[in-house]
């Protein structure tokens, strides 16, 4: 667009601000349903009717807040586009940290605090931006639905989830949404800056096995064991050698990649060895590293009472990610690994999803990420987790990870996901506000 403007300084000024803001709005969500999303939500939502807009507040369960908001475009007969990020944390223990958690304190340049990446950042971004818009009379081509949701980093049951399912209407006309885990910079080393876009998620199959066995005193020979069962279950899960299977995301990951530095290969050959591009790409591998193969790792265990007494019943759980298509390999390998006294079932599944990377959208995403950061290289990545995108996809939403930040050299942006002193840079917001409403505007 010809007329396309950049944001104002306050912009620059309010994305900090909000940032920190929300940080010190206590949303942590420890899976157990007594998460209060409800403060952050009046806190977007008056922020959003300040520029004339009327975001509805919308709960399943008292306190488990989610907003949602939509602005006008200029062209009636455009998809609308969804624009979304979660309002919940997962949990901090203030001791380990160099800051308090939730103080959202501003220092060494960087705003610090639980959310700062995942992803009250982007939260901000969206606050900052439609702000900016309204300041300057701008109006984007197309509808933009704004979703602030409760719930993601549990089961997005009160959240994306609930809003798919009971209030489909609010999201009429979308046909793609962005939100987290993606135009972030990533440091290979040699001076290079990589920013991933997401264009797709491995699906979730959370496990919950239970083994059966024969109750008895701690001290006789027991062969059927239950706690024996469970272990070698489990072992034999954590220690499973998954097949390679490439999607088409990944793919293109790996061949991008690749050119980049200039390694010559075909991911189309038969005989193909992801394993051996994976070393040659040193650093950059780490991207799709684990997006390359299902994955299964053990996570809990619980069984018996007392030191003595050999249960009758033990159970575990298993973090399970599954790559499309991989269904029923997923299923065929549990089955057999668990063994004939172990039964499994999935305690929590979600689909897996892809994004085409050869389409407009995907094409603006880059050009917005290239605009600001001259030189960088933009490619394609799988995610190896997942996000309300996998809800929201129920209502036909083709999603993509682009919540855009610069990181410096040295500061790992995945490990500071869910990890002790998790921080963004000033000029990292301001950069991520400057992609966001480039992009949006061109969309």
């Amino acid at each position: 667009m010809a007329d396309m403007r950049d944001v104002d300084s306050q912009a620059l000024d309010e994305v900090v601000a909000f940032t920190s803001d929300l940080i010190r709005i206590d949303t942590t969500n420890r899976g157990g349903g007594d998460c209060q999303e409800r403060p952050a939500a009046e806190y977007v939502a008056e922020r959003l009717a300040e520029t004339g807009l009327e975001p509805v507040l919308l709960e399943r369960t008292p306190g488990r807040t989610n907003v949602v908001a939509r602005i006008e475009g200029t062209d009636p007969s455009a998809d609308a586009l969804l624009v979304h990020g979660h309002l919940d944390v997962v949990p901090a223990e203030p001791a380990d940290w160099t800051v308090h958690p939730f103080s959202g304190e501003v220092r060494d340049g960087m705003v610090w605090g639980r959310g700062a990446i995942d992803m009250k950042n982007m939260d901000a971004m969206v606050l900052s931006v439609v702000r900016a818009w309204s300041r300057a009379g701008i109006r984007p081509r197309r509808d933009i639905v704004i979703a602030y949701t409760a719930d993601e980093e549990a089961s997005a049951i009160d959240g994306s989830g609930f809003l798919a399912d009971h209030h489909p209407e609010l999201f009429e006309g979308c046909t793609e949404g962005i939100s987290e885990s993606g135009a972030y910079t990533f440091h290979p080393g040699q001076g290079m800056e990589i920013y991933p876009i997401a264009a797709g998620e491995r699906g979730t199959g959370w496990l919950k096995l239970t083994a059966h066995g024969r109750a008895g005193h701690g001290s006789k020979v027991n062969r059927a064991n239950a706690v024996t069962r469970l272990a070698a279950a489990m072992t034999r899960i954590g220690e499973h050698e998954w097949p390679v299977r490439l999607t088409p995301t990944v793919r293109a990951a790996l061949r991008e990649l690749a050119a980049l530095y200039g390694i010559e290969t075909d991911v189309e050959a038969a005989g193909f060895d992801v394993d051996t591009l994976l070393e040659k790409l040193g650093p950059a591998g780490a991207l799709v590293e684990a997006t390359v193969r299902n994955s299964s790792n053990p996570t809990m265990l619980d069984a018996g009472y007392k030191i003595n007494v050999i249960p009758g019943h033990a159970s575990g759980f298993v973090d399970g990610r599954v790559l499309p298509g991989g269904e029923d390999e997923f299923r065929e390998a549990l089955d057999r690994l668990t063994g004939p006294d172990v039964d499994w079932e999935f305690a929590h599944q979600e689909v897996a999803l892809q994004a085409p990377v050869d389409s407009p959208t995907f094409a603006k995403l880059r050009e917005a990420v290239e605009r600001f950061a001259p030189g960088a290289h933009v490619v394609p990545f799988c995610m190896s987790g997942g996000t309300d995108a996998k809800q929201f996809s129920r209502l036909g939403i083709t999603g993509y990870g682009f919540s855009p930040v610069r990181m410096p050299a040295g500061l790992d942006y995945q490990a500071l996901f869910h990890g002790v002193d998790e921080r963004v840079p000033v000029d990292g917001l301001h950069f991520g506000v400057k992609v966001l409403d480039h992009y949006l505007q061109s969309a």
